[in-house]
């Protein structure tokens, strides 16, 4: 066991940085002060539907409070929900989730502990499977677990009350979710459960639940939702506005260098895992006009490429981009895209192009980086949508900040 040579409270500022709410926090301090006192590890609970088989950075923020516990010599359980993907989790949802097959959970899964443990030491870490023993429980063991809310609890959780209001079909086995996942923490006698503030309801019932049970309710760290790359939505990969941590460096560190100056200081704050004084002083040297917000970026693009690829691959992603965008020089290996002419029709529609290229997931939005002077050819902004291709000749074609390619014209 891991000595816990870090001071209780010293902890607890290091977790308030990510987190939105504690629940409560004179109840997680107790916890750590015990646990210091007597050399004991925590242990801390994170459940994880593998419904999608990729993972963004907006996920991230609740597994880098768990590196931050295993840090300190806490015991971490990252729980593999693959009983309760069949029902599906109807946090957020207007409509019932699709069942997903055995086959695909299992694909998942695996893809969720190969992305997971880039931020967790696996060796630190325990994997389990909520199927090894919810399969377990009798009829009678179900009931009872039923038994312990009523309907009105449940309904009263914002999800399901609205589907209720406008009449949208609830399904019984939905209500199963939140007790299934709650009985997670009776089994595993959690004494830490982490996760996103779409979670609360979920998590709060696992407190009741270990209350009932005769456990101590574990302790709640609740993170906040992050936004994506526009800073006003939810980072999601349906918007396209997120950052994949299993994306190329190069990708990535341009992603984070497209985000707003504002915006990155909120980014350092809950995806740096540097800790809270140096998180304090980034911030401080931006505001205070000592650090340039562009520097601050490069610097926050380069540990986050550090942490999923490596040393060499954040600083190489950083070289890459000065050279590429500060200094406007043109990679001899970037990617080209062949044109054919046609005499009869020379010109071509950017809009669509951008589409083609994947670089926009709309015309539309293609149209708004435009008419935003993000479009550009050599260099040089377009304001129309077409262009007129020569025969022969090659254009470097950027997109927004972090988008480029070469058109050759055959």
């Amino acid at each position: 066991m891991a000595l816990i040579t870090i001071s209780p409270q010293q902890q607890l500022a290091e977790l308030k940085v990510a987190c939105e709410e504690i629940i409560s926090e004179a109840d997680l301090l107790e916890k750590l002060e015990k646990s210091y006192e007597q050399q004991q590890a925590l242990t801390i609970k994170l459940g994880c539907d593998p419904t999608k088989p990729d993972i963004h950075v907006g996920h991230s923020l609740v597994i880098n409070v768990l590196r931050r516990f295993q840090d300190f010599g806490h015991s971490v359980f990252f729980l593999i929900g693959d009983f309760t993907s069949v029902i599906g989790d109807p946090t957020g949802r207007n409509k019932l989730r699709p069942p997903l097959s055995p086959e695909e959970i299992a694909i998942n899964a695996q893809t969720y502990q190969e992305q997971v443990f880039k931020i967790l030491d696996p060796n630190k870490t325990t994997v389990v499977y909520n199927s090894h023993w919810l399969n377990q429980l009798s009829p009678m063991a179900m009931v009872k677990l039923l038994a312990s809310r009523t309907v009105q609890q449940l309904i009263a959780r914002e999800d399901f009350a609205t589907r209720y209001s406008e009449q949208i079909p609830i399904h019984l086995h939905e209500f199963l979710y939140p007790l299934l996942q709650a009985y997670d923490s009776v089994h595993i006698k959690a004494d830490v459960e982490v996760g996103g503030m779409d979670q609360k309801f979920n998590l709060l019932l696992g407190r009741e639940l270990q209350r009932q049970h005769g456990q101590r309710p574990q302790s709640v760290l609740l993170c906040p939702l992050l936004e994506g790359l526009d800073g006003v939505q939810k980072m999601s990969k349906s918007l396209d506005n997120y950052i994949g941590l299993t994306e190329e460096p190069d990708t990535m560190f341009g992603k984070v260098m497209s985000i707003s100056d504002e915006h990155m200081l909120r980014f350092w704050q809950l995806l740096s895992q540097q800790g809270a004084s140096k998180i304090a002083a980034v911030k401080a040297a931006v505001q205070a006009g000592t650090l340039h917000p562009m520097e601050a970026k490069k610097d926050l693009a380069e540990e986050l490429v550090r942490i999923y690829w490596g040393a060499a691959k954040g600083q190489g992603a950083r070289e890459h981009f000065t050279k590429l965008f500060s200094k406007r020089e043109i990679p001899e290996d970037l990617a080209e895209h062949e044109l054919s002419f046609d005499a009869a029709h020379p010109e071509i529609n950017l809009l669509e192009l951008a589409v083609d290229l994947h670089f926009a997931p709309s015309k539309g939005e293609a149209r708004r980086v435009l008419k935003q002077n993000g479009l550009k050819i050599d260099n040089q902004p377009v304001n129309r949508e077409k262009l007129a291709l020569s025969k022969g000749k090659t254009y470097i074609l950027r997109y927004g900040k972090i988008k480029i390619i070469k058109l050759v014209v055959r």
